[in-house]
């Protein structure tokens, strides 16, 4: 059972102002990526680079269809723009992170409040595969949205967009500024807010999750900061093995995700 909360009086506020992204452009690579953001996100895509032996008739048509414009990747190629170690399969694009966030007002005029969606707050997560793996992970499990604040965050980055395995352009992500005021947004519009927390007091799989739901994940040394721990009103914890102290941030949010995906069938 979740604890009883006190509901404050509603006060006005200004526009949820969008949190700025990383600008300029950034380079994703691989076949599956640029797949994915041509289905479902053409217009973030600035530039595609070809290997000119890349034999792919659908990939043409699509950037044909799309208008996007393309340069050859001559051999050997392309390790100076995404990394040495990196398998870029003759695909390589450019495109601005800017134009993946939305904002948190226009986000929450999209999603349907009475069908009790879930989505995920990140806070201060600094890893980029981490924050790739959670929005997977929300992805996988029927997730609304991920919300990424605008500072001492990890933005999107080709690591994210790779980690993500082209999720990205898949699930709402949304910029917001600060943790704290976005949980008191979401209050107000009937979410209840979970603490992903080692020493939760309520024990995952206890909570029916029957009103919209807000996971909060915190910074993978640190956790979540007390005073966003204070504004949400569960700390939820998963039970493990006494030999283990603890999972990751990104493997955490999978299992509380999963949880709540068992009792939201429909979201899948």
């Amino acid at each position: 059972m979740r604890p009883k909360r006190h509901t404050p009086h509603s006060t006005r506020r200004m526009p949820e102002r969008s949190a700025s992204a990383p600008s300029g452009k950034i380079y994703i690579y691989g076949k599956h990526a640029l797949m994915e953001a041509l289905q479902n996100t053409p217009h973030i895509i600035r530039k595609v680079f070809l290997a000119p032996n890349l034999n792919d008739s659908e990939l043409h048509e699509l950037l044909i269809s799309h208008k996007i414009p393309t340069a050859a990747l001559a051999p050997g190629s392309g390790k100076e723009l995404v990394g040495k170690e990196a398998s870029h399969q003759g695909v390589i694009f450019t495109m601005d992170p800017a134009t993946l966030l939305i904002s948190l007002d226009t986000f929450l005029e999209r999603i349907d409040i009475k069908a009790n969606p879930a989505i995920a707050i990140l806070g201060e997560v600094q890893d980029p595969h981490n924050v790739g793996a959670i929005i997977r992970s929300a992805a996988a499990f029927g997730l609304a949205g991920v919300l990424i604040p605008e500072h001492n965050q990890a933005g999107v980055t080709g690591a994210v967009v790779k980690s993500s395995a082209g999720m990205t352009f898949r699930i709402p992500l949304v910029s917001i500024g600060n943790v704290n005021n976005t949980i008191k947004v979401l209050k107000e519009k009937g979410f209840w807010i979970y603490g992903l927390a080692m020493d939760g007091t309520m024990k995952l799989g206890t909570d029916a999750f029957d009103a919209p739901a807000a996971f909060v994940v915190g910074n993978e040394g640190g956790g979540i900061r007390e005073k966003t721990l204070e504004a949400c009103d569960v700390t939820l914890s998963i039970p493990i093995h006494a030999r283990t102290e603890s999972l990751n941030a990104a493997v955490s949010a999978a299992v509380v995700f999963y949880e709540w995906s068992k009792k939201h069938p429909e979201a899948l």
